[in-house]
């Protein structure tokens, strides 16, 4: 099959994005809470399975076909047609489809002035902060750093802006932090979407994890 001009570029020049937990690297950091707050939102064993893989073809072809509509994923891969949900995607990856589903990029808004003041004033840990803004790694406490960088290389994953956590990011790192639930298949698939349904180039997400769905 021939893909779309952009997805061959992409083939040949993305890295697929994904990081596998390593837990014996943690303890002996003394990192166990880390550890725990994945394991709380029952992320832990899917995060830390090294025996998975990325099949590139299967990855890009899926990307070729993506349509995400209501909030379900349909493709097709080597013939076959894949089509699921949160739930399923949930199902599949073993893990919840339930908790904080809001994903916004560019219209903040959505998760309130307030909300994302108060963020700012405890990631940045400056009380008198008076509006909201994106807040540096170097003004966090190193867990809430650790907690951005996961969320960043797995959950909502990019290759740039990796110093620098925009209300998004700060959002899901501070719900890590608090131990609340986050639905990872549906801000997947809406983050799946955006990547779809834009003619901006991306490189492919969630090799790592869409890999074992497609298996």
């Amino acid at each position: 099959m021939t893909l779309p001009e952009k997805h061959q570029y992409f083939l040949q020049t993305s890295v697929v994005r994904g990081k596998v937990i390593k837990i014996a690297y943690f303890h002996k950091q003394g990192l166990e809470v880390f550890l725990e707050k994945l394991r709380i939102q029952g992320w832990l064993d899917l995060f830390m399975n090294t025996q998975g893989g990325c099949s590139i073809p299967k990855f890009a072809e899926f990307y070729a076909h993506c349509v995400v509509t209501n909030v379900v994923v349909t493709s097709t891969i080597g013939g076959h047609k894949l089509r699921f949900d949160a739930a399923d995607l949930g199902e599949m990856l073993g893990v919840l489809a339930d908790g904080f589903t809001v994903y916004v990029r560019e219209d903040k808004t959505m998760l309130g002035e307030q909300r994302l003041l108060k963020l700012t004033q405890r990631l940045a840990q400056d009380l008198i902060i008076t509006r909201s803004r994106s807040v540096r790694k170097g003004e966090m406490l190193p867990l809430h750093r650790l907690l951005f960088w996961f969320v960043i290389k797995n959950v909502i994953p990019r290759g740039q802006g990796c110093n620098l956590a925009d209300p998004m990011d700060m959002c899901l790192t501070d719900l890590l932090d608090w131990g609340e639930k986050i639905n990872l298949p549906a801000i997947m698939i809406y983050y799946i979407a955006r990547i779809a349904n834009t003619s901006k180039d991306h490189d492919m997400r969630y090799g790592f994890l869409l890999t074992s769905v497609f298996e």
